[in-house]
């Protein structure tokens, strides 16, 4: 990166490649010495490279060393990453007939016969990504009292895909907080969090969505605002350093937007985080169950959070919770990853399923939307029927004296 904005190494596709193959799962960040941000080096730069990008396909002339391919955003980006992930209710609408051919058997069949091998190699691994799909649940309301003595009142983030395909943990999380004593605002106005744009050199778009997410909380009145993706979460907090980078260069930088971005960070908590700094109250129904607990990347080394999952699990009665080798490894999802670079994110996840199914679980746990389809794709391909669950569905399970069959 240095050497490309001293202008000593050409922006080539070679380099650019170089730069993708980057997972930011930001554990350089937890290993480095030096304490260097290296996240925050990495997406500035990726929005250059995007504008650069753009600018040399408006007018090949005026950028002689920028990339001569894969200036425009390729029809993958265009249509699916930008026209269809970030977008909560087009989600529900094209998970519909996957939802169906689960319902029939369709998606079986169809592995059998190969006719999946028709589809591109992006469509192709999207499909084999999927999960079993959960009934559809209603959508959240807009408030959700506390259950017993009010201890806070705090916002739900629900965001884009982990609403359209997970919205059965947002139900969990929602309970769980009411459980221990909290109102729950759910803004129906709130978008995607922008890190699809962001980690993708987009910055307009991300800027955006940041807007209208600070818009839909900010009148709340919240001691936090609670998120249960880690991916998200990771964004959110650096919501201000975000603006700032992007914006540094405009004249019309408000500093007073970027006060608010500054607030509203601070009240950007993980559920784990936020649960644990509240003193959760202790879930009495008992789960025999046997955990593999899966660090996500943006909760151990972006956020920093580590222990709070498992102290969370280790709550429940009968939650047996199993360290795993290279914790701190990858799974490979790391966002899109796993769909723009296929090979390197199969050698990570077969490697991450390794490690967990060393420990013989009877069920894998983590806070990712995006390390959960990773995983569940995985184990599914090796040959394992063992289920990935979010924590806040176990907690909830134990809140509610459920049995383990129920979320399975």
């Amino acid at each position: 990166m240095r050497s490309v904005v001293d202008g000593r190494l050409p922006l080539t596709d070679n380099v650019r490649r170089h730069l993708d193959l980057c997972l930011d799962c930001r554990s350089c960040e937890t290993a480095c010495p030096s304490g260097v941000q290296y996240g925050r080096l990495i997406e500035p730069f990726r929005v250059e490279m995007h504008e650069q990008a753009s600018a040399h396909a408006a007018d090949p002339q005026r950028n002689a060393t920028g990339p001569r391919s894969g200036s425009r955003p390729d029809w993958f980006h265009r249509w699916i990453m930008y026209g269809l992930f970030p977008h909560r209710d087009r989600m529900r609408w094209a998970l519909k007939p996957a939802r169906l051919m689960q319902l029939l058997g369709l998606d079986r069949l169809a592995d059998k016969t190969g006719i999946m091998r028709l589809l591109p190699s992006k469509l192709r691994r999207m499909q084999a990504q999927l999960p079993r799909l959960k009934p559809s649940l209603p959508a959240l309301p807009p408030f959700l009292p506390a259950t017993g003595v009010r201890r806070a009142r705090v916002g739900l983030f629900i965001g884009c895909v982990a609403d359209a395909m997970f919205r059965h943990v947002h139900w969990a999380t929602a309970r769980v907080l009411q459980e221990n004593g909290c109102d729950v605002v759910i803004p129906q106005s709130q978008g995607c969090c922008g890190a699809i744009h962001y980690h993708s050199g987009a910055s307009q778009p991300a800027l955006g969505l940041m807007q209208q997410n600070l818009n839909a909380f900010q009148d709340e009145k919240l001691d936090a605002v609670i998120v249960n993706v880690a991916g998200c979460g990771a964004m959110m907090k650096d919501y201000d350093h975000i603006h700032q980078e992007l914006t540094s260069h405009k004249a019309d930088h408000d500093d007073k937007s970027s006060s608010n971005e500054g607030k509203f960070c601070h009240l950007v908590k993980d559920i784990s985080e936020f649960l644990v700094t509240l003193g959760p109250i202790k879930p009495q129904g008992r789960i025999e169950v046997v955990v593999a607990y899966q660090d996500a990347c943006h909760l151990q080394h972006a956020q920093r959070i580590r222990q709070q999952p498992r102290d969370l699990l280790q709550l429940i009665p009968g939650v047996t919770l199993r360290p795993i080798a290279e914790a701190e490894l990858c799974c490979g999802a790391a966002g899109s990853y796993n769909l723009t670079q296929p090979e390197m994110a199969d050698r990570l996840g077969t490697r991450k399923v390794g490690c967990l199914m060393d420990v013989k679980p009877d069920v894998v746990v983590s806070a990712n939307a995006g390390c959960s389809l990773q995983l569940q794709a995985k184990l599914k391909e090796a040959g394992h029927s063992i289920a990935v669950l979010h924590p806040m569905e176990l907690l909830d399970l134990s809140y509610r004296g459920g049995r383990l069959a129920e979320i399975l």
